[in-house]
């Protein structure tokens, strides 16, 4: 589908004159209206204790560690969990505490979050305090189920919560009503990370540093796992996101990270000097993820809690290979999605304005991608549903911009009472349940509910472009000054440009990527590469030029750099 290309509005006068104007530009773009919006120094973090419930938080956390109470952390099963998880071992054992453990919850037998069953498998690891991470805010009974066997116990979530929340002895939530945290994007290993730093204050004010003879810990030497779990987590790189992340990348390019870390990007064949925020969701996140999706999220928390470098890498290793065996099974499922939906569309003219497809067959572990997939090709919102048993279907929603997909299903539930047993998440995902019987009436009811918020969005579907670029500028110096310029990601958009090209050679590599040599009007010849193009047109001998909407690259091969595009459309002019 070719989407037409529209140039970002641009307003106001130039931010500084230190700015390169295309860098400028493309701030302005995003709505950065002052130079100290892009300032990504630590002291420009937000308070922890702006974070409603935090002092209840650390306070019974910081008891509990000089109590030497058991604490369990339970986690959720995707990269944000698995991070949060790290993020608080790594912390509570530099402060000297090592009598806690954690449960990721295994999708295939638990579920999500914080569950009866959990809490049972924790009481039978002995916990005197449960801690949630990444979970916790929807999970009522698992909470009243806990607290009735007398556990204390702390929610840390970023999930919008529903109508009730959970009777937990303190909850810190930037969502929950009544927090004025400016952030409501921190993803849960950011509120993990801030929950640690609260602690180590506590401690420190209570002199147990100086009584432990253990130097208080530098949290910041784990803002590389924060800057994993935020950027996989799809969250909205507002200011303060831009921050953790910004810190965390300069850790990973300095050579300062987990030894895990580091053994994720080599075996991806990446180089860690050379690593942007774009490269921690497409690069790291699912290497990690991949346990979680298809096995148990326990190895890939092991890799980022991994001291020993060889053993790092073994691990690494162990989820790249995961990692491809979810991308057969993913390739696998959305070809049969995608026939689906063309049928579809054959008997019953337009495709609707949200998509559900399921299969009893497809995988829990990869619905989730396979609906961002699709909901990438058709532009709409998609859910994906998987069997969880014979009564059960499970759902992992993904959405475009402009349709909040949580209040989507919130309507749905108050609008069609009992079709949903359960749902959750946020802006751009989120997760249900329901009786395979009652799929019909939702698909009905969810098609109808989103509709009415597609037809509230301003504008089409579109590609927002920051403009063209000089030949001087489609250069390797403004490359790399391009990547300092981040960190970009969700709501803070990498830089897309466009302009048209002569094709100099074109061909095919790697099955379905059309890998082209482009020159500008006046300029140098430069490589250039669309993935996952429609073989069927491409390449194309009759097509002499093309308009292309792409991001300027650094292409890293053998120690040599090189300038390249990322073509995101390509259209024949």
């Amino acid at each position: 589908m070719i989407l037409p290309i529209v140039r970002r509005e641009v307003s106001g006068a130039m931010l500084s004159s230190q700015l390169h104007p295309v860098i400028d530009r493309i701030y302005r773009g995003r709505n950065v209206q002052h130079p100290d919006e892009l300032e990504h120094g630590l002291k420009g973090l937000l308070h922890y204790n702006e974070l409603k419930g935090m002092t209840a938080a650390a306070s019974l956390l910081a008891n509990a560690i000089q109590q030497n109470k058991r604490i369990i952390i339970v986690g959720d099963f995707d990269a944000d969990g698995a991070t949060s998880i790290a993020v608080c071992l790594l912390s509570m054992r530099a402060m000297g505490f090592n009598n806690i453990d954690y449960l990721v919850p295994n999708r295939f037998d638990f579920g999500y979050g914080l569950s009866v069953p959990i809490v049972d498998v924790a009481i039978e690891n002995g916990a005197d305090v449960i801690v949630t991470v990444d979970n916790g805010i929807s999970c009522l009974e698992g909470v009243a189920h806990a607290k009735a066997q007398g556990l204390q116990v702390v929610v840390t979530d970023h999930h919008l919560p529903g109508e009730s929340l959970p009777i937990a002895d303190a909850i810190v939530n930037p969502n929950q009503p009544g927090c004025n945290f400016p952030s409501k994007n921190v993803a849960g290993v950011g509120v993990a990370f801030y929950i640690m730093l609260a602690i180590k204050a506590e401690l420190q004010q209570r002199g147990y540093f100086q009584e432990a003879a253990i130097p208080p810990p530098n949290l910041a030497s784990l803002l590389d796992i924060v800057a994993i779990g935020t950027v996989a987590d799809v969250v909205v790189l507002d200011r303060n996101n831009r921050i953790l992340v910004h810190q965390g990348l300069q850790r990973i390019r300095a050579g300062k990270c987990r030894p895990g870390i580091k053994a994720l990007v080599e075996v991806a064949n990446r180089e860690c000097a050379h690593l942007t925020s774009t490269d921690l969701g497409f690069v790291v996140g699912p290497r990690l993820n991949a346990a979680g999706r298809l096995d148990d999220m326990s190895q890939g928390i092991a890799c980022l809690l991994e001291d020993d470098k060889i053993q790092a890498r073994m691990i690494a290793a162990e989820l790249d290979a995961l990692n491809k065996e979810r991308r057969e099974i993913e390739s696998g499922m959305k070809e049969q999605a995608e026939q689906a939906l063309e049928k579809m569309s054959i008997d019953e003219g337009d495709i609707p304005a949200a998509l559900v497809v399921y299969r009893a067959d497809f995988h829990q572990g990869v619905i989730g991608i396979v609906a961002g997939r699709l909901k990438e090709k058709y532009l709409k919102p998609v859910i994906a549903f998987a069997h969880q048993d014979d009564e059960v279907i499970k759902g992992s929603a993904r959405s475009i911009p402009g349709v909040h997909i949580r209040d989507v299903l919130d309507e749905v539930n108050t609008r069609y009472p009992g079709v949903i047993d359960k749902f959750g998440g946020h802006a751009m995902a989120a997760g249900l349940s329901l009786g395979v019987e009652k799929l019909a009436e939702f698909e009905k009811a969810f098609s109808e509910v989103t509709k009415a918020h597609m037809a509230k969005m301003e504008t089409a579907h579109a590609l927002l472009s920051d403009g063209d670029l000089s030949s001087e500028e489609l250069s390797l110096s403004f490359a790399h000054l391009l990547r300092q310029s981040g960190p970009f990601g969700q709501g803070f958009e990498s830089p897309l440009f466009d302009g048209e090209f002569e094709i100099v050679d074109q061909r095919i590599v790697g099955q379905k990527h059309l890998k082209m040599v482009v020159k500008p009007a006046h300029g140098n010849e430069i490589d250039a590469i669309a993935f996952n193009v429609d073989i069927k047109k491409w390449p194309d001998a009759m097509v002499k030029s093309v308009q292309l909407a792409y991001r300027l690259d650094i292409n890293v091969f053998r120690g040599q750099e090189s300038v390249q595009l990322i073509v995101e459309q390509i259209e024949a002019v």
